[in-house]
C-alpha cells in the first residue's frame, strides 16, 4: 500500500480548525456567561410573551395602572440575559404621585421594575390581583404592592421583591441600577 503525502493546505486546514475550536467554545460560553448574568446598568428590556414577543419594551407599551408585563433585560448587543430564571423581571406602569418615596426614586415614568421571581420559593410572579392592584405568586399566592417598594401585602413570602432602578432612554425602559437585594425565594 502506498502512503499519499498530506498536502501543506490539509495540514494548515486541520491545524486552523484544532486551534479554533476551543475559541469557539469559549465565545459560546462568554455568551451563555452573558444571558445568565442579572441586570445590568443599559440594558432595555424585551416582552417575554404576547405580540411584542422579543421587541425592546417601551414606556408607551405600559399603560397607567394596567397589571405587570414580564420581560427579560437585553444587553446592548442584544444579548437577552433569559440564561436565568432569576433574571425574570416584572414592569408595571402608575400614576408617580400614587408611588411611595423609595419607589419614586427608582421608578422612571412612573414605570417601576422588580424581580419575577417570588422570594418565598421562587414561583413566577405572574398573576395580578384587581381587588389590590398588585402583583401575585402564581404558586402560593403572595401579593405585593408595586406602588410601595414591592411590599407583601398578603401570603407566604417572607420579604419585598428587590427592585431595579430605571431610566427612559429615547422611549426605553432602561436598567439604571442593579437589584436592590437578593433576588429569589428561600430555595432559589
Amino acid at each position: 500500500m502506498s502512503k499519499r503525502p498530506i498536502s501543506t493546505a490539509y495540514r494548515r486546514r486541520d491545524l486552523l480548525a484544532a486551534a479554533m475550536t476551543p475559541l469557539v467554545g469559549a465565545m459560546a460560553r462568554a455568551q451563555d456567561d452573558a444571558a445568565a448574568m442579572p441586570p445590568q446598568p443599559g440594558d432595555v428590556f424585551v416582552h417575554l410573551t404576547g405580540p411584542g414577543k422579543d421587541h425592546i419594551v417601551r414606556a408607551d407599551d405600559l399603560m397607567v395602572g394596567s397589571p405587570q408585563v414580564q420581560a427579560y433585560p437585553s444587553a446592548p448587543d442584544g444579548t437577552v440575559r433569559s440564561g436565568s430564571r432569576l433574571n425574570l423581571v416584572i414592569l408595571a406602569r402608575f400614576d408617580p404621585a400614587a408611588l411611595s418615596e423609595a419607589t419614586r426614586t427608582r421608578a422612571a415614568e412612573g414605570v417601576v421594575a422588580y424581580s419575577g421571581v417570588c422570594t418565598h420559593q421562587g414561583c413566577p410572579v405572574n398573576q395580578w390581583s384587581r381587588e389590590h392592584d398588585a402583583f401575585v405568586c402564581s404558586c402560593h399566592g403572595s401579593v405585593f404592592d408595586p406602588r410601595d417598594d414591592a411590599e407583601v401585602l398578603d401570603g407566604p413570602a417572607p420579604r419585598r421583591l428587590p427592585a431595579l432602578g430605571l431610566k427612559i432612554a429615547d422611549g426605553a425602559v432602561v436598567v439604571a441600577a442593579g437589584f436592590t437585594s437578593r433576588v429569589g425565594g428561600t430555595q432559589s
